[in-house]
């Protein structure tokens, strides 16, 4: 059997980076680890190819090769999900579908003959069974949850891997929290799962060996659900990393409380982990305790984000705004809480009701839902009537986004916020390549001769280089950045705009209350 995996493409959205990425001349900032995992886990016997769409198109050559369509991704894909599903079918060719948005809203690819739905180890073995057979169409489900023990390695070798700007392992699914708004917790459970510390070491270096060198984003939705055995892989990871002379630098996402634990986070930072991505969501108590967020009440967030970054890992952070009973200037405080931590970067979004969460059948209950369906780009309105007025929301909002991403209070944010981080403790060896150095030549032209923050980058990049040499390739990355975020706020301006102009033209509301920054 010839199996064709497609990957669908992403929307423009605060993690695209565009622009960020064209400097190295990347396509894509991470590959589809979800389906290399299950080209490993489909029949050893069969032949595959992979098609990123973020990457590339699909030749007519492999449309022509293929016996089978395997398609996966998450519900920001839908659009280009469905795409691909009625592309595959007008070359007569059988679709198999699977993965975060298939699962979730089962309905909306009920267009493709196979659904294999929940935890591919469990559901794709009753696939084949039945493919096997002769079957032409069919709906695989399990509510059991598989052990991730027995996941074999992902198919890193089907990957074109000069596209990509970091490589993607998985330890552990589930998280043990109960946050009201997460669909985490409906799709893996409340009880993380972990693989064993031989199996990360094994996939690390099957990607190793295959030559990648650079980042590696550990992408658990929270890398420290299970404090114990992350602990137990840490030390082993610890020796292996030594050994191999830090090939690569390591991301991840964890719950906040991770400042309450000193040891976990030496043993983070040892390993060559960077940086850890927090969903803070919002420094009002009220909305957190409503949402159910506890963990992050339990201690002032400001000292939660400063013990974390002193002992030297980068915090990123997720905010959200329209929790039910916020109160007016929610935008306002989030703005003034990057500020004062010094966050660089802060993803801020409206809140949207996903599918199957408990805030969706909350709403639901409570007949507040305009749709069932979620986007959880950050060009979207919500989802649903909140307590507050949407255009104060969209208005906070909007504004809030604009402050975060001025170019000059980034610089400000970022230059600060490295200081406090200090030096890396394990730096790259790696010599400067051509890519690498055309980047640095042209954010210095962009950002420190042709934009009106010249003097602003210079001037930091001398501070920095006085004080802390080893500091300078950070900040390089972070003025990389605002290359994508500079082009994004326009983008979440307007379209956030057009939507709130269509919606208050349906409510016969006035025009004045669209946004202007």
């Amino acid at each position: 059997m010839r199996a064709l995996l497609l990957y669908p493409l992403f929307p423009q959205s605060f993690w695209s980076f565009e622009k960020t990425l064209a400097l190295v001349d990347c396509k894509a900032l991470l590959p589809p680890l979800g389906l290399i995992t299950v080209a490993s886990i489909f029949p050893k016997e069969w032949e595959y190819k992979l098609v990123d769409r973020n990457v590339r198109s699909v030749t007519d050559a492999e449309w022509e090769w293929a016996e089978l369509v395997i398609i996966s991704g998450m519900i920001v894909q839908k659009t280009d999900m469905i795409a691909g599903i009625q592309e595959a079918q007008a070359h007569g060719l059988p679709v198999a579908v699977g993965g975060p948005y298939a699962t979730s809203l089962p309905d909306e690819v009920a267009m493709a003959e196979y659904l294999i739905l929940d935890e591919g180890e469990i559901t794709i073995p009753l696939f084949v069974e039945a493919f096997n057979q002769g079957a032409k169409q069919g709906v695989f489900r399990s509510e059991e949850k598989a052990a991730v023990t027995e996941t074999p390695i992902p198919r890193y070798d089907l990957l074109e891997l000069d596209a990509y700007d970091n490589m993607s392992v998985q330890f552990s699914r589930g998280c043990p929290f109960q946050c009201e708004f997460c669909d985490i917790i409906v799709l893996y459970g409340r009880k993380p799962r972990t693989k064993e510390p031989k199996q990360i070491i094994a996939e690390l270096e099957f990607i190793y060996n295959l030559g990648w060198r650079g980042g590696v984003f550990m992408v658990d939705d929270n890398f420290i659900g299970n404090k114990r055995n992350v602990k137990i892989l840490l030390k082993e990871l610890r020796v292996w990393m030594k050994e191999k002379d830090y090939p690569f630098s390591f991301d991840t996402e964890a719950s906040v409380d991770l400042a309450n634990d000193p040891e976990l986070m030496e043993l983070m930072v040892d390993c060559s982990f960077k940086k850890v991505f927090l969903g803070i969501e919002t420094p009002d108590e009220a909305s957190l305790a409503l949402t159910q967020k506890y963990q992050n009440t339990r201690d002032p967030l400001t000292e939660s984000v400063d013990k974390i970054t002193r002992t030297g890992l980068q915090v990123m952070a997720g905010f959200i705004i329209g929790f039910d009973n916020e109160k007016s200037g929610a935008g306002d405080r989030i703005v003034q809480f990057v500020e004062q931590t010094g966050i660089p970067m802060a993803m801020f979004s409206m809140l949207q009701a996903l599918p199957n969460t408990a805030l969706w059948h909350r709403l639901e209950k409570e007949g507040r839902l305009l749709n069932q369906g979620a986007n959880i780009n950050q060009t979207t309105l919500m989802n649903f009537v909140p307590t507050r007025p949407i255009e104060e929301i969209a208005r906070e909002y909007v504004n809030g986004f604009w402050a975060l991403y001025d170019p000059a209070r980034f610089l400000d944010r970022t230059y600060r916020y490295y200081l406090k981080l200090g030096a890396p403790k394990h730096s790259s060896k790696r010599s400067i390549d051509f890519k690498t150095l055309k980047a640095l030549l042209t954010i210095c032209w962009r950002q420190g001769i042709v934009r009106s923050t010249r003097w602003k980058f210079w001037y930091n990049i001398i501070r920095i280089f006085l004080r802390s040499p080893s500091l300078v390739p950070l900040y390089f990355v972070s003025c990389a950045n605002i290359e994508h975020f500079t082009e994004y706020r326009q983008i979440v301006r307007d379209k956030i705009n057009a939507q709130l102009a269509a919606y208050l033209a349906t409510k016969k509301e006035p025009e004045e209350a669209v946004v202007t920054v």
